[in-house]
């Protein structure tokens, strides 16, 4: 059974960074490529970023574009989200993701394993 375990997350103010990681656990998919996505309350769960099974391909969503990294390394068979000048606005449950395809995609439907999902707070 594969596990995606989050870690990271918490309460930063406005202009603040955080880091979030994602590790898979168990027997891990041949290739798989990765995802974050959203969710706050009341709202549908939202694409962030996803990255390629080689690391190569990375997409975000324009909200996040020049803010935000997605990194993966897969000797560990981890990904990262390095978050940067944090607005209230990008708080949320944020979620990992894989997808049993070398490349990403932004639709939640698009992904076979979801994480338990980590909060992320912005205080303004």
């Amino acid at each position: 059974q594969v596990q995606l375990v989050e870690s990271g997350g918490g309460l930063v103010q406005t202009g603040g960074s955080l880091s979030l990681s994602c590790a898979a656990s168990g027997r891990t998919f041949s290739r798989y490529s990765m995802g974050y996505f959203r969710q706050a309350p009341g709202k549908e769960r939202d694409f962030v970023a996803a990255i390629s099974w080689s690391g190569s391909n990375t997409n975000y969503a324009d909200s996040v574009k020049g803010r935000f990294t997605i990194s993966r390394d897969k000797t560990e068979n981890r990904i990262y989200l390095v978050m940067n000048n944090l607005k209230p606005e990008d708080t949320a449950v944020y979620y990992c993701a894989a997808r049993r395809n070398l490349l990403g995609a932004s639709s939640p439907g698009e992904y076979d394993l979801w994480g338990r999902g980590t909060q992320v707070t912005v205080s303004s």
